[in-house]
């Protein structure tokens, strides 16, 4: 079969390779999903980057966790019934060295979620780690009816989703973006406050936004920049508000200010979605699937590419220009 690998750490033009592979076999508890369409994430690219959170023991890595298909066989100990399903893939290489990069993977049958037929496999390989960090990251700390968040990014892939799940959620959700386009997918996401980071004072624009004052109005913030939007958070966050934070890319070692956040009684979640709990996953991937039947979660595909260009696909995401998933076609 096709497939995409590295076999040593480094930058995508000097590692990646394509060519042919054994078709992989499901074993135990397995399904073995025919991939149509693969999504890149950044944990993808730092993890062959010889970064990310998580080692890899593996000599060979075919990468990527996240990837839509339909299921060919299954292993012992799975529902035959189940030959035959199109399904959206996650963390499909957590612990493993064969992720989604690939004409075929092999995974847990509990890590091929059923894809309803209005839902195509680009969208449906957009989910994963995108979709599951954002709804935990938005609803771990509990219901958000009535409140109002922030969102900071509003044009990321988590961001994106995390938008939608507040406002099903019946929030008030407030973004922020660097640029027009930006700005466009968050209004596409349904953020009801868009403001521009660079330009806008974000204080006092949550202050006339709210009424309130001070400009401390904000319930939860969804975070991809923690040390870099600290400042701003400790400023807008309500006494008892949630920051969650799944990335600091631009400050990598942030000072945390213990004594202001203590007196907010403020609650710090770093999110990392391959740590979160069975409970959370299960909850995430029900949201996801009630929102993908009623029709109201949106997608955002920026870029594609067939899966030859998957060196392409990863420069892309690293440049960072991408406003949106970038995704590799596997037919």
């Amino acid at each position: 079969m096709k497939a995409a690998w590295y076999d040593r750490r480094g930058p995508a033009r000097e590692v990646l390779e394509i060519g042919d592979l054994p078709k992989p076999e499901a074993r135990a508890g397995e399904v073995l999903v025919r991939v149509h369409a693969t999504g890149v994430n950044p944990s993808d690219t730092k993890s062959r980057q010889g970064g990310g959170t998580r080692s890899n023991p593996f000599p060979r890595v075919v990468p990527h966790q996240d990837g839509a298909g339909i299921i060919e066989a299954v292993g012992p100990g799975v529902d035959a019934g189940r030959v035959g399903e199109r399904v959206w893939v996650y963390e499909a290489q957590l612990g493993r060295p064969f992720g989604c990069a690939a004409e075929y993977t092999a995974v847990p049958s509990i890590n091929a979620v059923s894809l309803p037929d209005a839902v195509s496999y680009e969208e449906g390989a957009c989910l994963g780690v995108p979709a599951l960090t954002a709804h935990y990251s938005v609803m771990a700390d509990g219901p958000v009816a009535g409140q109002v968040v922030l969102v900071t990014g509003g044009s990321g892939a988590v961001s994106f989703y995390a938008i939608q799940f507040a406002r099903l959620a019946g929030a008030t959700v407030i973004t922020t973006v660097r640029t027009r386009e930006q700005a466009d997918v968050a209004r596409q996401a349904g953020a009801d406050h868009i403001l521009y980071r660079l330009d806008d004072d974000i204080v006092a624009r949550i202050a006339e936004i709210t009424g309130v004052p001070d400009g401390r109005a904000v319930d939860r913030i969804v975070d991809v920049a923690f040390g870099a939007n600290l400042e701003t958070s400790l400023k807008v966050l309500k006494p008892n508000g949630v920051i969650a934070s799944y990335a600091s890319d631009q400050v990598p070692v942030p000072a945390l200010p213990f004594w202001p956040l203590v007196g907010l009684n403020a609650t710090l979640r770093c999110v990392l979605v391959y740590a979160m709990s069975r409970k959370a996953h299960d909850q995430a991937i029900a949201a996801v699937t009630q929102a993908l039947l009623a029709g109201t979660l949106k997608h955002n595909i920026a870029m594609r590419y067939r899966l030859d260009q998957i060196v392409q696909a990863h420069e892309m995401l690293e440049s960072g220009s991408a406003i949106g998933k970038v995704m590799l076609a596997v037919d």
